[in-house]
Protein backbone atom coordinates (compact mmCIF):
# COMPACT_ATOMS: atom_id res chain seq x y z
CA UNK A 1 0.00 0.00 0.00
CA UNK A 2 1.17 3.27 -1.04
CA UNK A 3 1.32 6.06 1.33
CA UNK A 4 -0.88 9.56 1.27
CA UNK A 5 -0.96 10.20 4.50
CA UNK A 6 0.06 14.01 5.10
CA UNK A 7 2.79 15.54 7.54
CA UNK A 8 0.83 15.76 10.87
CA UNK A 9 1.71 18.89 12.82
CA UNK A 10 4.62 19.31 15.21
CA UNK A 11 3.22 18.59 18.40
CA UNK A 12 5.16 21.45 19.67
CA UNK A 13 8.36 19.48 21.69
CA UNK A 14 11.11 17.83 20.56
CA UNK A 15 10.43 15.64 23.28
CA UNK A 16 7.07 13.72 22.02
CA UNK A 17 7.38 13.05 18.45
CA UNK A 18 4.69 12.42 15.56
CA UNK A 19 4.82 10.32 12.73
CA UNK A 20 1.81 8.70 10.61
CA UNK A 21 2.67 5.87 7.89
CA UNK A 22 -0.64 4.08 6.22
CA UNK A 23 -3.14 5.38 8.44
CA UNK A 24 -1.29 4.35 11.83
CA UNK A 25 -0.04 6.84 13.54
CA UNK A 26 3.15 6.55 16.26
CA UNK A 27 3.77 8.79 19.34
CA UNK A 28 6.68 9.00 20.62
CA UNK A 29 7.98 9.57 24.01
CA UNK A 30 11.14 11.31 23.24
CA UNK A 31 13.01 11.93 26.38
CA UNK A 32 15.44 9.13 27.00
CA UNK A 33 17.90 10.53 28.46
CA UNK A 34 15.65 10.75 31.26
CA UNK A 35 13.69 7.56 30.81
CA UNK A 36 10.93 9.46 28.73
CA UNK A 37 9.55 11.39 31.98
CA UNK A 38 6.94 13.91 31.51
CA UNK A 39 7.23 17.29 31.85
CA UNK A 40 4.07 19.34 31.97
CA UNK A 41 5.15 20.73 28.13
CA UNK A 42 5.58 16.90 27.02
CA UNK A 43 1.85 16.63 28.34
CA UNK A 44 0.53 19.49 26.40
CA UNK A 45 2.05 17.87 23.21
CA UNK A 46 0.63 14.45 23.82
CA UNK A 47 -2.83 15.66 24.73
CA UNK A 48 -2.31 17.84 21.19
CA UNK A 49 -1.10 14.81 19.48
CA UNK A 50 -3.50 12.52 20.62
CA UNK A 51 -6.46 15.15 19.88
CA UNK A 52 -5.15 15.43 16.75
CA UNK A 53 -5.21 11.70 15.85
CA UNK A 54 -8.80 11.66 16.93
CA UNK A 55 -9.83 14.30 14.48
CA UNK A 56 -8.17 13.24 11.05
CA UNK A 57 -9.24 10.49 8.71
CA UNK A 58 -5.75 10.11 7.86
CA UNK A 59 -5.38 8.20 11.63
CA UNK A 60 -7.15 5.07 12.59
CA UNK A 61 -5.10 3.39 14.91
CA UNK A 62 -2.26 4.82 16.98
CA UNK A 63 0.82 3.31 19.09
CA UNK A 64 2.26 5.42 21.62
CA UNK A 65 5.76 4.30 23.01
CA UNK A 66 8.89 5.53 24.24
CA UNK A 67 12.58 6.53 22.87
CA UNK A 68 15.44 4.27 23.78
CA UNK A 69 15.80 1.12 25.24
CA UNK A 70 15.74 1.40 28.71
CA UNK A 71 11.96 2.55 29.28
CA UNK A 72 8.51 3.21 27.71
CA UNK A 73 8.41 5.83 30.69
CA UNK A 74 8.75 6.81 34.02
CA UNK A 75 5.85 8.63 34.05
CA UNK A 76 5.69 12.50 35.35
CA UNK A 77 9.08 14.35 35.83
CA UNK A 78 9.46 14.47 39.89
CA UNK A 79 11.86 17.26 39.42
CA UNK A 80 8.75 19.58 37.62
CA UNK A 81 6.18 18.67 40.33
CA UNK A 82 7.54 21.12 42.72
CA UNK A 83 6.64 23.67 40.07
CA UNK A 84 3.05 23.39 41.00
CA UNK A 85 2.34 26.33 43.29
CA UNK A 86 -0.58 24.20 45.66
CA UNK A 87 -2.05 21.48 46.10
CA UNK A 88 -4.83 22.72 44.36
CA UNK A 89 -3.05 23.83 41.01
CA UNK A 90 -1.17 19.88 41.37
CA UNK A 91 -4.94 18.80 41.57
CA UNK A 92 -6.16 20.24 38.49
CA UNK A 93 -3.28 20.33 36.35
CA UNK A 94 -3.63 19.10 32.47
CA UNK A 95 -3.27 15.15 32.63
CA UNK A 96 -1.91 13.17 30.18
CA UNK A 97 -2.91 9.94 31.23
CA UNK A 98 -6.58 11.18 30.91
CA UNK A 99 -6.22 12.77 27.08
CA UNK A 100 -4.92 8.74 26.22
CA UNK A 101 -8.13 7.17 27.94
CA UNK A 102 -10.35 9.76 26.08
CA UNK A 103 -9.17 8.50 22.95
CA UNK A 104 -11.59 7.57 20.13
CA UNK A 105 -9.08 6.11 17.82
CA UNK A 106 -7.98 2.98 18.75
CA UNK A 107 -4.54 3.07 20.93
CA UNK A 108 -1.77 0.19 21.48
CA UNK A 109 1.27 0.94 24.11
CA UNK A 110 4.04 -0.52 22.63
CA UNK A 111 6.23 -1.09 26.08
CA UNK A 112 9.78 -1.17 26.00
CA UNK A 113 11.93 -1.45 29.22
CA UNK A 114 10.56 0.40 32.43
CA UNK A 115 6.44 1.39 32.60
CA UNK A 116 6.76 2.87 36.08
CA UNK A 117 3.90 5.42 37.99
CA UNK A 118 2.49 7.54 35.63
CA UNK A 119 4.27 5.42 32.61
CA UNK A 120 2.15 2.62 33.90
CA UNK A 121 -0.68 4.41 33.99
CA UNK A 122 -0.09 5.67 30.24
CA UNK A 123 -0.04 1.63 29.30
CA UNK A 124 -3.10 0.95 31.51
CA UNK A 125 -4.87 4.08 29.36
CA UNK A 126 -4.54 2.19 26.23
CA UNK A 127 -6.60 -0.53 24.60
CA UNK A 128 -4.15 -2.63 24.27
CA UNK A 129 -0.86 -3.52 25.60
CA UNK A 130 2.33 -5.27 24.00
CA UNK A 131 5.49 -5.34 25.53
CA UNK A 132 9.49 -6.90 25.19
CA UNK A 133 10.69 -9.14 27.18
CA UNK A 134 12.65 -6.71 28.65
CA UNK A 135 9.68 -4.36 30.62
CA UNK A 136 9.20 -4.43 34.00
CA UNK A 137 6.08 -2.77 35.31
CA UNK A 138 5.63 -0.90 38.63
CA UNK A 139 3.55 1.59 40.82
CA UNK A 140 6.50 3.12 42.97
CA UNK A 141 4.46 6.20 44.39
CA UNK A 142 4.19 5.03 47.69
CA UNK A 143 8.03 4.92 48.07
CA UNK A 144 8.24 8.68 47.37
CA UNK A 145 5.28 9.04 50.14
CA UNK A 146 2.16 9.03 47.64
CA UNK A 147 0.39 7.23 45.24
CA UNK A 148 -1.07 7.30 41.34
CA UNK A 149 -3.57 9.94 40.12
CA UNK A 150 -3.86 8.80 36.99
CA UNK A 151 -6.22 5.95 37.09
CA UNK A 152 -3.69 3.70 38.71
CA UNK A 153 -5.61 1.77 41.15
CA UNK A 154 -8.69 1.55 39.20
CA UNK A 155 -7.47 -0.17 36.09
CA UNK A 156 -4.64 -2.06 37.42
CA UNK A 157 -6.71 -3.65 39.91
CA UNK A 158 -9.02 -4.70 36.49
CA UNK A 159 -5.94 -5.36 34.60
CA UNK A 160 -4.29 -7.84 36.90
CA UNK A 161 -6.77 -8.24 39.86
CA UNK A 162 -7.12 -6.80 43.35
CA UNK A 163 -4.68 -8.88 45.18
CA UNK A 164 -2.11 -8.55 42.53
CA UNK A 165 -2.65 -4.61 42.10
CA UNK A 166 -2.71 -4.29 45.94
CA UNK A 167 0.68 -6.10 45.85
CA UNK A 168 2.20 -3.28 43.70
CA UNK A 169 0.70 -0.31 44.66
CA UNK A 170 1.29 -1.45 48.25
CA UNK A 171 5.00 -2.23 47.82
CA UNK A 172 6.20 -0.56 45.04
CA UNK A 173 8.13 -2.92 43.38
CA UNK A 174 8.33 -4.09 40.01
CA UNK A 175 7.22 -7.13 38.25
CA UNK A 176 8.74 -8.14 34.72
CA UNK A 177 6.92 -8.90 31.79
CA UNK A 178 6.23 -12.33 32.03
CA UNK A 179 4.43 -11.74 35.20
CA UNK A 180 2.85 -8.96 33.32
CA UNK A 181 1.69 -11.84 30.85
CA UNK A 182 0.88 -14.03 33.47
CA UNK A 183 -1.44 -11.62 34.91
CA UNK A 184 -3.02 -9.73 32.14
CA UNK A 185 -1.44 -6.46 32.38
CA UNK A 186 -0.40 -7.07 28.39
CA UNK A 187 -1.30 -9.12 25.78
CA UNK A 188 1.85 -10.46 24.12
CA UNK A 189 5.58 -10.22 25.23
CA UNK A 190 7.61 -9.97 22.19
CA UNK A 191 11.86 -9.60 21.95
CA UNK A 192 12.72 -6.46 22.62
CA UNK A 193 13.72 -5.71 18.57
CA UNK A 194 10.15 -7.16 17.56
CA UNK A 195 8.32 -4.68 19.90
CA UNK A 196 7.38 -1.51 17.47
CA UNK A 197 6.95 -3.82 14.23
CA UNK A 198 4.55 -5.84 16.24
CA UNK A 199 2.81 -3.13 17.49
CA UNK A 200 2.41 -1.19 14.31
CA UNK A 201 1.10 -4.31 12.62
CA UNK A 202 -1.07 -4.85 14.54
CA UNK A 203 -2.30 -1.31 14.53
CA UNK A 204 -2.49 -2.03 10.89
CA UNK A 205 -4.79 -4.85 10.97
CA UNK A 206 -7.21 -2.36 13.40
CA UNK A 207 -6.97 0.79 10.59
CA UNK A 208 -8.04 -1.78 8.25
CA UNK A 209 -11.41 -2.37 9.86
CA UNK A 210 -14.53 -0.19 9.81
CA UNK A 211 -13.64 2.97 11.58
CA UNK A 212 -16.53 3.76 13.42
CA UNK A 213 -17.10 0.35 14.29
CA UNK A 214 -14.03 0.05 15.70
CA UNK A 215 -14.75 3.51 17.57
CA UNK A 216 -17.80 2.05 18.81
CA UNK A 217 -16.18 -1.31 19.99
CA UNK A 218 -14.49 1.16 22.32
CA UNK A 219 -17.05 2.69 23.27
CA UNK A 220 -18.92 -0.67 24.72
CA UNK A 221 -15.95 -2.27 25.91
CA UNK A 222 -16.02 0.92 28.25
CA UNK A 223 -19.61 0.50 29.09
CA UNK A 224 -19.52 -3.35 29.44
CA UNK A 225 -17.10 -2.54 32.56
CA UNK A 226 -19.07 0.14 34.29
CA UNK A 227 -22.81 -0.74 33.63
CA UNK A 228 -24.80 -3.45 35.06
CA UNK A 229 -25.23 -6.12 33.03
CA UNK A 230 -28.90 -5.71 31.59
CA UNK A 231 -27.70 -2.15 30.83
CA UNK A 232 -24.88 -3.18 29.21
CA UNK A 233 -26.56 -5.72 27.25
CA UNK A 234 -29.40 -2.93 26.02
CA UNK A 235 -26.87 -0.54 24.86
CA UNK A 236 -24.60 -2.58 23.06
CA UNK A 237 -27.23 -3.64 20.93
CA UNK A 238 -28.48 0.10 20.07
CA UNK A 239 -24.60 0.68 19.58
CA UNK A 240 -24.96 -2.27 16.63
CA UNK A 241 -27.87 -0.71 15.62
CA UNK A 242 -25.76 2.65 15.00
CA UNK A 243 -23.16 0.46 13.53
CA UNK A 244 -25.43 -1.23 10.86
CA UNK A 245 -26.77 1.43 9.76
CA UNK A 246 -23.62 3.28 8.83
CA UNK A 247 -22.11 3.40 4.89
CA UNK A 248 -19.35 1.36 5.86
CA UNK A 249 -21.50 -1.89 6.98
CA UNK A 250 -23.42 -1.81 3.79
CA UNK A 251 -20.18 -1.48 1.97
CA UNK A 252 -18.97 -4.31 3.75
CA UNK A 253 -22.21 -7.00 3.52
CA UNK A 254 -21.82 -6.20 -0.40
CA UNK A 255 -17.97 -7.21 -0.30
CA UNK A 256 -18.89 -9.78 1.53
CA UNK A 257 -21.36 -10.85 -1.24
CA UNK A 258 -18.62 -9.52 -3.58
CA UNK A 259 -15.88 -11.81 -2.37
CA UNK A 260 -13.78 -8.81 -2.60
CA UNK A 261 -12.08 -6.58 0.21
CA UNK A 262 -14.33 -3.32 1.80
CA UNK A 263 -13.48 -0.29 1.35
CA UNK A 264 -14.36 1.51 4.92
CA UNK A 265 -14.95 5.73 4.36
CA UNK A 266 -15.81 6.26 8.13
CA UNK A 267 -19.11 7.23 6.90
Amino acid sequence: MTDTSPTPPAPGTEHVLLDVADRVATVTLNRPEKLNAVTPEMSRALIRAIEWCDTTDDVRAVVVTGAGERAFSVGSDIGELDRYATPWDFRNRVDYCDAVRAARTPTIAAIGGYALGGGLETALSCDIRIASDTASFGAPEITLGWIGGGGMAAFLSRAAGPSNAALMLLTGERVDAARALDWHLVSEVVPRAALLGRARALAAVIASRAPVAAETAKINLRAAGNLPEDQALAYERDLQTVCFATEDAAEGRRAFAEKRTPVFRKR
